[in-house]
């Protein structure tokens, strides 16, 4: 497949998934110059978690580049490569008694997330990906429901099927998405956790997915052939109490 058009596909998943928030890229780079020459980027005035700048992306349209230094602590930093990921970040000494009851748990959890090899990179922006500025980012990522998502996956899975497994790292979960899809560069689907709802303004009933531009872009094929065979997001109910027959003859006519 070729490099996808961004703006195109980024109209079409939320066409097709009825978005409420704004399909956003990522990118990582080695040096800060590079990411500051980004048209139109904004630096943080304050020191943030990268949920909140994530957020920005996603919830405000901006595109906003940061550095280790604009972080809140190597928790942040950790997950993307920018920092961290010494001894004692991985002891998690700082999450014992406060997520976790044991060090050894704490140590486990941090041992057990999906983290960028630090030392490669300076910084890293996000932005709308339909604003092109990222050229092309190494991730997009999205919010939707669990609905939606399950029809993203659907589409991702009509050509070229793969069963995806995922994990669930529990807090720092942004470890399970971004962390992981910039790590391997795979699908990438989480449950946000507290930090992302209580500093990224995350919805209740919202999921995230980070995945390479290339995949997205064969999800929105795949959704596009799944709407000509009438199955089209939101789900419409059929109802519980009915004969489930002639609703599912649409699509197996040996179900008549």
């Amino acid at each position: 497949m070729d490099a996808p058009d961004l703006a195109k596909t980024t109209a079409g998943l939320e066409r097709l998934l009825r978005l409420r928030s704004i399909p956003f890229g990522m990118k990582l780079y080695e040096s800060v110059a590079d990411m500051e020459a980004i048209p139109k980027v904004r630096r943080p005035q304050a020191v943030h978690t990268l949920d909140q700048v994530v957020a920005q992306a996603a919830r405000l349209g901006w595109t906003v580049g940061v550095t280790a230094a604009d972080l809140v602590g190597d928790q942040c930093r950790s997950v993307v490569g920018l920092g961290g990921q010494d001894e004692k970040w991985y002891s998690g000494r700082h999450m014992q008694g406060v997520w976790f009851a044991t060090l050894e748990d704490a140590g486990a959890h941090q041992k057990a997330m999906h983290v960028v090899p630090a030392g490669r990179y300076r910084a890293l922006a996000v932005a709308p990906l339909a604003s092109g500025r990222l050229t092309p980012p190494d991730i997009a990522l999205f919010y939707a429901t669990p609905g939606a998502m399950i029809y993203f996956i659907n589409g991702l899975q009509w050509s070229g099927y793969r069963r995806f497994d995922w994990s669930v790292v529990g807090e720092s979960s942004c470890a399970d998405s971004w962390g992981r899809a910039l790590k391997t560069r795979e699908p990438s689907l989480s449950i946000p956790c507290f930090a992302e709802r209580r500093y990224g303004g995350v919805l209740d009933d919202e999921m995230l997915m980070a995945l390479p531009p290339l995949q997205l872009a064969q999800a929105v094929e795949g959704m596009h052939a799944l709407a000509k065979n009438g199955f089209r997001y939101p789900f419409a109910q059929y109802g519980i109490q009915q004969d489930v027959r002639a609703g599912m003859a649409v699509s197996y006519p040996d179900r008549k």
